[in-house]
């Protein structure tokens, strides 16, 4: 039963994603205002048939339906229940129809919140998105189905990899990302639909950043998550291994980051508009070739893709939109043509041109790196591999570089710049920024990367909190607010504005964290008896015994810890090697102490319970946690500048405060 319900509701998935489809840009060309009634059913009827499906897999997993194949593949009686729902996404087959059912839900989202529109306008947005729901209901229905009846019927399964069951954060993490990745849809679906029509003003530009900002910052969160999942799980002590799967979310965030501050551009000095449009087509683009590199097989082997029945089907795809995509820029290039120019060299406009060149750069270096061993195995037969050496050689100073500019643009006006301006607008933040620097030197702390890093970051915070707090000045002196009231009020009436400087100051401390967690690094290993201990940095880490647990899905066995620190507290850590029964290699959990200002970091080596005695690894990283504390940070600075601006009255001298120059939209620069 299981199976024929799930492969009919995919079918009626597809056959309403293509109805739909044809519906909606049929009426959009030929301005059909009835077929919008018409498409919105066939949204409907998409949401229902996609959701209905994965619900139908999720009832297969939890009732260990190994007649189904891809329960048969990722099943297994002996895993817990939160881990059993979780390998929905763990696999290739269940990973895409979990695409498809977010697909269809923002699709839906789009559909009612638009649904009064003018018809033509969401007709070929719809349209489009719906095309793209009708290639990956093809993929569910054919090459990627889950739903295959497997026979003879086996007792048990494998269950889900073993590093997706040993971390709660695998719950939340992969949803994120691909919140992230299928949201990118919209905004192409916009942006198709506004070239075709030749509608490229600056009027639908609103509405494309506000459906960019969503996937974005579910892009933000999951890639965050993913660091620290990372981080507290595999055991080496790093966050970031710039390997094809964290690549692959990397680019499209760094496209949609350049969109959101190139759009500025295009609302305040009509120009930039080709460049705009671009990046918000390379961006969904860019998310079908993460998902093709991830899914299709092609990063074990390029002769694996070969043989995959989703890589070439992927391919071509990824070829088509291409295709599409240039030739729809070609066709409207004439409408495409600025209509306004740059201010001078020390304007905003530059500073976020050159912001969004090195973030051009950036993703060139990144997909150049992630894509250069695949051309080259397929062309010559030899396999090689760009590690992080290459990655950080390039990515540091460009990452400097627009660490730099995220103080430098929103210092700027729109159009130019006097020299006294320039001269005032950074004559505090650089003293500020040169001050973070000497007290660094004067700790003890050395090198000139990270030095420089810390530095600037000291000067881009100093410009964010300034422009964040000057309209609060300005009410707190003329309206005789309190300081409270002028905050939330000053930020109510500019929530873009406020918003974005919120997730700058989020930025900045990923900066700063990830240069000192890179820097400043202490490491040791031990080999420890019961009662022994050893010393790192001012914690003292003493060994009291191993011991030993049975859960229903794997075996573990622990080191018991007892940490001491340079003020006397203690603290008992519990690093542990897990043992799955479908699994030759055991799975490390480390054990971590966290600080505001440092990690203590414990690894299990090895262990021997006849001595007893137990191996460790041992890392003092300064200032890791910043990393996923910056996120309260990008999803409120994020939401916030998301959310609709309220009607204003004017009111006499509320209305003539001062605000300033719009601030960057959320995003690593302006």
């Amino acid at each position: 039963m299981t199976s024929p319900l799930g492969t009919a509701l995919v079918l009626g998935g597809l056959l309403a994603a293509a109805f739909g489809a044809v519906v909606g840009i049929e009426g959009g060309l030929r301005h059909r205002a009835g077929a919008l009634r018409i498409v919105l059913g066939a949204v409907t009827a998409f949401l229902l048939c996609m959701v209905g499906a994965n619900l139908v897999m999720v009832y297969a997993l939890v009732t260990h339906d190994f007649s189904v194949h891809y329960v048969s593949m990722v099943g297994s009686r002996a895993t817990p229940l939160v881990y059993t729902v979780v390998s929905l996404w763990s696999a290739l087959e269940g990973s895409i129809l979990f695409w498809g059912a977010i697909l269809a839900v923002y699709v839906f989202g789009f559909s009612r919140a638009h649904r009064h529109d003018p018809p033509t306008n969401p007709l070929l947005a719809l349209g489009t998105m719906l095309a793209v729901g009708v290639f990956f209901s093809f993929l569910i229905a054919g090459p990627a189905n889950p739903f295959g009846r497997v026979s003879p019927v086996p007792p048990d399964g494998p269950g889900p990899n073993p590093l997706l069951q040993n971390h709660i954060l695998m719950v939340v993490h992969p949803p994120m990302l691909y919140l992230g990745y299928v949201g990118m849809v919209v905004p192409f679906g916009i942006a198709v639909a506004a070239l075709i029509r030749g509608q490229l003003g600056d009027a639908w530009m609103a509405t494309l950043r506000r459906w960019t900002l969503i996937p974005w910052t579910f892009l933000s969160v999951g890639i965050v998550l993913g660091a620290w999942w990372a981080y507290a799980v595999l055991g080496w002590g790093g966050y970031w291994a710039w390997d094809p799967v964290e690549n692959a979310s990397f680019l499209p965030w760094l496209t949609a980051t350049a969109f959101l501050h190139s759009g500025m551009v295009q609302e305040r000095r009509h120009t930039l508009k080709l460049w705009t449009v671009s990046l918000s087509l390379a961006s969904f683009l860019l998310t079908i070739l993460g998902t093709f590199m991830t899914r299709s097989g092609v990063f074990n082997s390029v002769h694996s893709f070969t043989q995959s029945e989703i890589g070439p089907t992927f391919l071509v795809f990824l070829g088509a939109v291409l295709v599409v995509s240039i030739l729809l820029i070609a066709v409207r290039g004439p409408l495409l043509v600025p209509e306004g120019t740059l201010g001078g060299v020390a304007s905003r406009e530059t500073s976020i041109l050159l912001n969004n060149l090195l973030f051009a750069a950036l993703t060139f270096t990144v997909l150049l790196g992630t894509v250069f061993p695949l051309v080259r195995e397929a062309f010559s037969g030899v396999r090689i591999s760009v590690g992080a050496p290459y990655f950080n050689r390039m990515a540091v100073p460009l990452g400097i570089a627009i660490l730099f500019l995220m103080g430098v643009g929103p210092s700027l006006p729109w159009g130019r710049a006097s020299p006294e301006t320039v001269r005032r607008q950074f004559l505090v933040p650089a003293a500020v920024g040169v001050a973070v620097v000497a007290v660094c030197l004067a700790a003890g702390l050395r090198g000139g990367l990270t030095l420089l890093t810390f530095g600037l970051a000291g000067f881009a915070a100093t410009v964010t909190l300034r422009e964040m707090l000057l309209p609060v000045r300005v009410r707190m002196r003329e309206q005789r607010e309190p300081l409270p009231q002028a905050l939330f009020r000053s930020a109510a009436r500019a929530r873009r504005r406020f918003g974005g400087y919120v997730v700058h100051l989020g930025v900045v401390m990923v900066f700063v964290a990830i240069a000192a967690s890179q820097s400043y690094v202490v490491h040791t290993t031990a080999t420890l008896k019961p009662g022994e201990r050893f010393q790192l940095g001012p914690y003292t880490v003493q060994l009291a015994g191993l011991r030993n647990g049975i859960e229903p899905h794997r075996r573990w066995t622990a080191a018991e810890i007892q940490v001491t620190d340079g003020r006397g507290r203690q603290q008992a850590l519990a690093p542990r090697m897990n043992f799955y029964e479908r699994s030759t290699d055991p799975v490390g959990s480390p054990a971590i102490r966290s600080a505001a200002f440092e990690d203590l970091y414990l690894t299990l080596l090895a262990f021997d319970q006849a001595t007893p005695s137990a191996s460790f690894n041992a890392w003092i990283f300064p200032m890791v946690g910043w990393i996923w504390w910056s996120l309260p940070l990008f999803v409120f600075g994020a939401l916030f500048a998301a959310w609709p601006e309220r009607r204003r009255v004017r009111s006499g001298a509320t209305e003539r405060l001062p605000v300033p120059n719009e601030a960057p939209s959320p995003g690593a620069a302006a």
